[in-house]
């Protein structure tokens, strides 16, 4: 699938349902969620398709590593979001000196009660975005990933449950490598997509400062969910039905990347079930509670690239992650040839 047919693909997605019978509890659901990708709209002018993918994300209980140079409004996208799903948010400007406790939380002396108390860390919220992530020490990395994997914290013995829903949004730039501390494939692989925001087109950056010419338009977005309703259509999204052939599909393609010639390192099991979850909050936010190939094919490249590693020789021949992704899905053939119309 080329970029120009991925992206139609994802724009459809987000604008509309497709025509299928969904239950009603579901479609209401349904409906929900795409007049939160309204609200974020009102916010993010022109990013209807990373807003997808971050509330697929969302819906699949996983993690987003954002991409991009500053000021392409990842903070923005991660507050508005949080706002519109009724979410506690916190943000995390990363540095080296923010250490594991600042991520955990720790214990400390209050004289008055005589006694220590618990401060808590930065992950006791439900979104937060990890800004920057790549410039703190691989200590702090590495705590902040082991409560997004665990779903749960211990300080000083003491084991505390991080709130769910919990997602972990975290940024990096591509563009400085000075001080920096880059995430190893290994952590890298905690983060089920990986997307870049890109820059705005000219007629979409003249509405973002029209629209912020006087007040914030963050400050008029509505709450379009609540954290338990949230919860339930997270809890729909994992009833949204996965043929065997589909999951034959995820297998073929994930094996193909650790036998592709230009890559040292293909894609873990743990990027198959990511797939899984993701294509089956996908097909929900398309208007189906079933998956089809193109799901699967739409969040391939975001969900895997960023786990493969790259042979010299490929580097040298400036062959890039995406191009390989991109020839796996072209040589790997799709289940139910000529059967789509029939299964609509």
């Amino acid at each position: 699938m080329s970029n120009e047919n991925e992206k139609k693909v994802n724009e459809t997605a987000a604008g509309q349902a497709e025509t299928v019978k969904m239950s009603p509890e579901m479609a209401a659901a349904h409906q929900k969620m795409i007049a939160a990708v309204d609200e974020v709209e009102k916010v993010v002018v022109g990013k209807r398709a990373e807003v997808l993918q971050l509330l697929t994300a969302m819906l699949a209980g996983a993690h987003v590593l954002i991409e991009d140079v500053p000021g392409t409004g990842k903070t923005t996208l991660a507050s508005t979001l949080a706002r519109v799903t009724g979410l506690d948010f916190k943000r995390a400007q990363f540095t080296p000196d923010v250490m594991a406790s600042d991520i955990t939380g720790f214990h400390i002396y209050n004289r008055q009660k005589e006694d220590f108390e618990l401060r808590e860390g930065l992950v006791m919220c439900n979104l937060l975005l990890a800004d920057e992530i790549n410039r703190a020490s691989p200590k702090t990395q590495s705590a902040l990933l082991e409560a997004m994997e665990e779903g749960r914290v211990t300080v000083d013995g003491e084991t505390r449950e991080i709130p769910d829903p919990f997602m972990v949004i975290a940024t990096q730039n591509p563009a400085g490598y000075v001080g920096t501390y880059p995430l190893p494939e290994a952590q890298l692989d905690r983060f089920a997509l990986k997307i870049c925001m890109g820059y705005p087109s000219p007629a979409e950056e003249v509405n973002i400062i029209r629209a912020r010419k006087g007040e914030n338009p963050l400050k008029n977005v509505k709450a379009i969910l609540t954290r338990d309703e949230l919860r339930e259509i997270r809890d729909m999204v994992t009833r949204v039905k996965m043929d065997d052939e589909l999951y034959t599909y995820i297998v073929t393609l994930i094996t193909a990347t650790r036998k592709h010639p230009a890559l040292a390192l293909g894609a873990s099991p743990r990027a198959s079930v990511a797939l899984v979850h993701l294509a089956q909050a996908y097909a929900f936010l398309k208007g189906r509670d079933y998956v089809l190939p193109d799901d699967i094919a739409g969040l391939f490249r975001s969900a895997i690239a960023h786990r493969l590693m790259l042979r010299q020789e490929a580097k040298l021949a400036h062959q890039t992650t995406q191009d390989v992704l991109t020839e796996i899905l072209r040589t790997t053939e799709v289940p139910y040839k000529g059967k789509r119309a029939e299964r609509a």
